[in-house]
């Protein structure tokens, strides 16, 4: 049973509230610096590896280098100097091009201007260097006490990633709502027939979704019919191919709000299905309802993993991936809910995570019922409306 909540608009937030906002996170991470004596920790972000951790700390896109000091003192080196002015939080920016847009030249230069304001030699560098690459750091950085492993600070900000504060819950209610709206549009445009193929339904996603004043989707949408339903990621993405036609199809788009993401999946039910796809339809609904009870504090993550796959089983079906995932700056973020999941992993208040458990057969097609919940003190909250639909 389904439970729709109808969200208004987020309020607005002042360049004030969102400077203090931006500043309480690095404060938290300066703190932990400062405990594990840590001097400084860069990121970076760009094409050959995305940091979302960047943003998160100063709200800047992407595209920059980032290093932040134990008294919490931050220098962004952003490649757009003129986007990150209107919109990064950080003590310093200073443009990649007085750097000839070079990484290694940039994180040499600002560890020297900000290293002030720490209180050791050691500095932390991006777990995801190449080997080669982090050669190349410590020896320009020789004076320096360099490391870089998996078990980092960087990792810490991972952590402080996985319950969101505030402004990020509103951000992805905000994403949840304006994707509530356009599963709405949709139901009403497939009764009216002027949804008819997969790129109908995947391009006024689009359309609509920056009407609303998103960011941009998600992800690349999914949208396949009865052919096609059958992939748990159909390819391509979607075609021209009948949808939704008699049968079982699939639609898996999510909206950026702020850069924060909405992510979820609707599965559309058309004419009279068999026996055997009413049984699809019937478990993974059930192994939904049965799951979101587990989606509280009181329960490990991989409790719900657990759950459904035992519902599956004594259907004789089984899962082929995960029942959910973490969502914000980026679509898959940690933690994983999972029978691999730490077992002492539990659910924690500020967490928003999907639930979507699915199903695939090539005869029968495919079934995936996807939303998002946010964890909250007294049990939690489906911050959005997806639902399977019956034409």
């Amino acid at each position: 049973m389904f439970v729709f909540v109808i969200f208004t608009s987020m309020k607005n937030y002042s360049v004030d509230q969102l400077k203090e906002i931006y500043k309480s996170r690095r404060n938290k991470f300066s703190s932990y610096l400062e405990e594990n004596n840590i001097c400084a920790v860069i990121f970076i972000d760009s094409e050959e590896h995305r940091d979302a951790s960047i943003s998160y700390l100063t709200g800047h896109a992407n595209d920059a280098v980032l290093a932040v000091f134990s008294d919490g003192y931050s220098i962004l080196v952003p490649w757009d100097e003129i986007l990150a002015k209107k919109n990064a939080f950080a003590d310093k920016i200073i443009p990649y091009t007085r750097y000839k847009n070079d990484a290694l030249n940039a994180v040499k230069s600002i560890i020297n201007i900000g290293y002030t304001h720490g209180t050791n030699s050691k500095i932390e560098l991006p777990p995801y260097l190449t080997y080669l690459q982090y050669l190349k750091f410590i020896d320009s950085l020789s004076s320096f006490n360099c490391s870089c492993k998996d078990d980092s600070a960087h990792k810490f900000v991972t952590d402080l990633r996985m319950i969101k504060d505030e402004y990020e819950i509103e951000c992805t209610k905000e994403a949840a709502r304006i994707g509530d709206l356009i599963i709405n549009k949709i139901e009403k445009e497939i009764k009216k027939g002027t949804i008819k193929t997969e790129a109908d339904a995947a391009l006024l996603i689009e359309k609509e979704c920056r009407l609303h004043g998103c960011d941009r989707t998600g992800f690349d949408t999914l949208a396949a019919g009865p052919d096609r339903s059958f992939a748990i990621h159909a390819f391509p993405n979607y075609t021209t191919a009948a949808w939704p036609d008699k049968g079982l199809s699939i639609l898996d788009f999510g909206v950026v709000y702020k850069g924060y993401t909405s992510d979820t999946t609707l599965t559309v039910a058309k004419g009279k299905l068999n026996e055997e796809q009413e049984k699809l339809l019937s478990l993974v609904q059930k192994a939904y309802d049965s799951c979101l009870k587990l989606y509280t504090k009181e329960h490990t993550i991989n409790e719900a993993a657990k759950k459904a796959d035992s519902i599956f089983a004594a259907g004789k079906r089984k899962m082929p991936h995960t029942l959910g995932h973490s969502i914000g700056l980026e679509i898959h973020e940690y933690p994983r809910v999972s029978l691999k999941t730490d077992s002492s992993l539990y659910f924690k208040p500020g967490m928003i995570l999907t639930l979507e458990p699915g199903l695939y057969d090539e005869k029968l097609g495919g079934c995936r019922l996807e939303n998002d919940v946010l964890i909250t003190e007294d049990g939690n909250e489906v911050i959005s409306n997806s639902r399977i639909i019956r034409i």
